[in-house]
């Protein structure tokens, strides 16, 4: 019988790590991972009561647990710029960073409160916004950044001609594009670092193929019930076919923590198909490659949130034609 797979996670004592999207699923277990290794673990959260149930899960598991709760709705500039100012006046370096939190395949297209696609909103802009609100205490904190993105990346491509899909709207093909642009996002975060001296290692990760609630039934985003796809994954995983929640956090947790990860891998399963298994470093999707897409991200994605990497202050954001 094989055995499941798993990491040694290194003493993170001292250390202060922020998980977005970790009021349920891997993130969840993400964040309990850190918290048994001793980080200060700060979860923003957009439900409160998901948020306080996922902090007794966690105190449940490792009583001694150093965890507390933030706000953050990733679908509004607003409330990132909020939690940046709340990070910042509370004055600790943030050590790690895992930007985990997403949404998946709305029915119908929706947007952000800002009018930006909910998807490209939420998974690639909301976290590009953090990353600038935060950059001073991760500077500070020489911190590990680790991106979580999907297999969803590794066909297609950042939607240029139509960023916010105003004139058509996929639902898949805009959730591997929001992937995309967050992935090169992430890459690029790595290149300016080690250009500017930041001090920041960023890393990329995938899960797999895992049960999750992202399929699932979820009001927020226009779905009242389960889709097909949804049940077919979970009983995949109860053969063993694919992953569980428990396998899929591990790529993230090595990519945020292993002394080995390095600045600008990626790191998924290691099975058949890198939908299951134990975590190792795997080749960049092809939509991943190119460093003039990654540059045109990163200067897009600032002019869409108004939130400078740069160096250069605050920008209005785009409010309208943003392509």
């Amino acid at each position: 019988m094989s055995r499941t797979p798993d990491i040694t996670v290194p003493d993170l004592t001292g250390r202060r790590a922020v998980v977005t999207g970790a009021s349920d699923g891997v993130g969840l277990a993400l964040a309990g991972r850190l918290a048994a290794a001793g980080a200060e673990v700060v979860l923003p959260v957009r439900n409160p009561a998901k948020g306080r149930a996922a902090l007794a899960t966690i105190r449940g598991r490792t009583p001694a647990a150093d965890v507390s709760l933030r706000e953050l709705d990733l679908s509004s500039l607003a409330s990132v710029a909020a939690l940046g100012a709340t990070l910042r006046e509370e004055g600790r370096p943030v050590h790690l960073l895992v930007n985990n939190a997403g949404v998946m395949t709305p029915p119908e297209r929706q947007t952000t409160t800002d009018g930006f696609e909910l998807q490209f909103g939420t998974n690639h802009l909301g976290h590009v916004a953090l990353v600038g609100h935060l950059l001073p205490l991760l500077q500070a904190g020489r911190a590990r950044v680790t991106s979580q993105l999907s297999v969803a990346a590794r066909s297609g491509a950042v939607h240029w001609e139509d960023l916010q899909w105003e004139r058509s709207y996929a639902g898949g093909r805009a959730y591997s594009s929001s992937k995309i642009a967050f992935g090169l996002f992430a890459l690029e975060l790595g290149r300016r670092s080690a250009a500017h001296g930041w001090g920041i290692t960023s890393t990329l990760a995938h899960p797999g193929v895992v049960p999750t609630n992202l399929l699932a039934a979820r009001p927020e985003v226009g779905r009242t019930r389960d889709t097909p796809q949804i049940g077919l994954i979970r009983a995949m995983s109860r053969w063993g076919l694919i992953g569980t929640v428990e396998t899929a956090l591990l790529p993230a947790l090595s990519a945020a923590t292993s002394p080995t990860a390095r600045d600008g891998g990626f790191y998924g399963p290691d099975g058949l198909g890198h939908v299951r298994g134990g975590p190792a470093e795997q080749p960049l999707y092809r939509p991943l490659r190119s460093r003039e897409e990654a540059a045109r991200v990163w200067a897009v994605s600032q002019e869409l949130t108004g939130v400078s990497l740069d160096g250069d202050g605050a920008r209005p954001p785009r409010t309208a034609g943003r392509g």
